[in-house]
């Protein structure tokens, strides 16, 4: 059928939405379930947890976390020449050079990559639903892993510990090992 500019089909306007169910837009979801029992998680209390339990869990994870920010990356030469991340590192929580280079950055920008994907209806998230909060949360940790394991191998490729080519390969692929390590322990932290 030929159809006129000005007329408009309506075909399309009787057609569902293309993310209006819930099976469709919870496809992602459910393609992360089987990943969820290899992820690095941390339970819950089963009893409300005191202030000052709070304070002291708060206080070991910091203190973690400033440890990580002292322990150098091994295989890496000392550090001659300026920052080109310098003003960043503040904002994302890193040391250069130590086990905490990416800082909380992976964390940040998985977050915001999930956030922004639910707020278009992209994925679509019941917050109500236990389990499709708990499936968002892990599809949220794997993305972090991700997002790790990516700016990692950046870091190493981009020269900023040397030329892979001065490196070696072994020693190129034993820093991406470590920043990963420690990007894990950051999610757990989280």
């Amino acid at each position: 059928t030929h159809t006129h500019p000005l007329f408009v089909n309506t075909t399309l306007l009787n057609s569902p939405p293309l993310f209006q169910s819930t099976m469709a837009s919870s496809k992602f979801l459910q393609m992360v379930k089987p990943f969820i029992g290899f992820l690095p998680t941390v339970s819950k209390p089963l009893q409300t947890v005191k202030f000052s339990d709070r304070v002291l869990w708060t206080a070991v994870a910091l203190f973690i976390y400033l440890v990580c920010c002292q322990i150098p990356v091994f295989g890496i030469g000392a550090a001659s020449g300026s920052d080109p991340l310098y003003w960043l590192r503040v904002i994302l929580a890193s040391n250069k050079g130590t086990l905490m280079e990416l800082g909380i950055s992976p964390i940040v920008t998985a977050s915001m990559v999930m956030q922004l994907l639910a707020a278009a209806k992209i994925i679509q998230v019941d917050e109500n639903d236990k389990e499709d909060k708990m499936l968002f949360d892990g599809a949220q940790k794997l993305v972090g892993l991700g997002m790790t394991l990516i700016e990692a191998f950046a870091y190493v490729m981009s020269g900023m510990y040397g030329n892979v080519s001065e490196i070696g390969i072994v020693m190129a692929l034993l820093i991406v090992l470590q920043l990963f390590v420690a990007g894990m322990i950051c999610l757990l932290l989280d």
